[in-house]
């Protein structure tokens, strides 16, 4: 049974396109319904694959957004200047279209089970999807839930209306420019940052961190100079080694 549901998850199967919206003036959410979908981990993935005319294939891995109990599966895709898949999620797809997927995949970047400590969660740009689908866990979780999220401005804000319902506390790091009215600092997640923003390391908390692979990097070493212990710390990357958000 199980080598079965592993079979299933990793086939591709096409998913209709329920809508398309705009989430950001760079990213858009895509909801899909699967006709085979038995339910996901907050923090899981699915691949998505394009085929051309010719047979030409393109293949890219995406956060799923929404959290287990919302039927479907929604992604958030924010679109690359050169990016041939993102480019044609947010550009051409339509509801009413299909796409191929397979998943849900992944089972070490999720929500820790069981919930034992303070979960830390620490966002650059994007990589706060996957935070979405955990972040409606925290009001039932019984210990503190914080989020870190970096972003370059209040309009690249991903899923601000779920992450002003979920009881996380939210901190938002401005990178480039604050919203109206922002008195707060301006400047990219450091050692000073994260010692402010986020839970001490003497109370061990679940660390979970994702962004880009810059970011990560340098938010890890930083977690550890803090005293945060290695073996605590959960990291899922993306892309190269470019400038952080």
């Amino acid at each position: 049974m199980a080598r079965a549901a592993v079979r299933r998850r990793l086939s591709w199967q096409p998913a209709e396109v329920v809508a398309v919206r705009r989430e950001t003036p760079r990213a858009w959410r895509l909801a899909l319904r699967p006709p085979d979908w038995s339910g996901h981990l907050p923090g899981q993935h699915v691949d998505i694959r394009l085929t051309a005319p010719d047979g030409y294939t393109a293949q890219r891995s995406y956060s799923i957004a929404s959290p287990p109990d919302r039927p479907g599966v929604e992604l958030v895709v924010e679109r690359l200047v050169d990016g041939e898949v993102s480019t044609y999620l947010t550009g051409e797809l339509r509801a009413g279209d299909q796409i191929e997927l397979r998943g849900p995949i992944g089972g070490y970047f999720v929500w820790p089970d069981p919930v034992d400590a303070p979960v830390q969660m620490i966002a650059g740009g994007s990589g706060v999807v996957p935070f979405l689908g955990m972040v409606a866990r925290a009001t039932d979780a019984g210990v503190p839930v914080r989020l870190l999220y970096s972003a370059r401005n209040a309009d690249d804000v991903i899923g601000r209306d779920e992450l002003e319902r979920s009881g996380t506390a939210v901190t938002i790091a401005y990178t480039r420019a604050g919203p109206p009215g922002w008195t707060g600092p301006i400047g990219r997640v450091d050692a000073t940052v994260l010692a402010a923003s986020t839970v001490a390391a003497d109370a061990r908390p679940h660390v979970l961190v994702c962004g880009p692979t810059a970011f990560v990097e340098a938010v890890t070493g930083w977690l550890t100079d803090l005293g945060h212990e290695p073996g605590r710390i959960r990291a899922e990357r993306f892309g190269g080694m470019g400038d952080p958000p």
